[in-house]
């Protein structure tokens, strides 16, 4: 039996419904991006291709939620606020973009993109949250490169940055770990960029 509703009835009984469903919910977290490093033009020709791989972590830094570290070391969710994607995949493409608008590589790429590369860039996020304790946004990103013809460790390095927060909510906590990150993002690209 399919039920006619008259087009004003119609426009009441979805508004009703999305109400409904809204109510069961909760209230919906704002999201939050984070952003690349800005470039600039870089004179002469770069020798060198790579690829970036996706970032590991710890399953908390799986899921798209900021992360708050309590002063014991015990790990939550800060409710209200949460990233534009998966956290890894957020910070592969804002590695990507801030390694292309640096200028310095011949082409930067994801592995599923199947452009040849000479170096293949791993990295793994050790800590992306905010330090309540001292109330800071700490960023601690681990890179390698490896170079894909021998698969061996051309180079290692740990990056971290720690940003002063005013307080733990999520828009002082999002703009802090961006602010962290792009710190992060900056070194990594200056250190990619010298053997370039």
């Amino acid at each position: 039996m399919t039920l006619a509703f008259p087009l004003p009835s119609r426009a009441l009984a979805v508004g009703a419904l999305l109400l409904a469903l809204g109510g069961c919910g909760g209230t919906v977290p704002t999201t939050f991006d984070l952003t690349a490093v800005p470039g600039a033009a870089r004179a002469g020709a770069a020798r060198r291709s790579l690829v970036v791989a996706e970032p590991v972590g710890l399953q908390p830094f799986e899921a798209d939620r900021i992360i708050v570290r309590e002063p014991g070391g015990s790990l939550s969710f800060l409710g209200g606020g949460q990233w534009a994607d998966r956290l890894p995949r957020l910070v592969q493409a804002r590695l990507i973009q801030s390694l292309e608008n640096a200028n310095r590589l011949r082409s930067v790429s994801r592995p599923g993109d199947k452009i040849a590369a000479d170096t293949l860039l791993v990295t793994e996020i050790r800590a992306f949250d905010i330090a309540a304790g001292t109330r800071e946004a700490v960023v601690d990103l681990s890179a390698k490169l490896i170079s894909d013809a021998t698969g061996a460790v051309v180079a290692a390095r740990v990056f971290e940055a720690r940003v002063p927060v005013q307080d733990v909510t999520p828009a002082s906590a999002a703009n802090g770990l961006d602010r962290a990150l792009s710190i992060v993002l900056a070194d990594v690209v200056r250190w990619i960029g010298k053997g370039s």
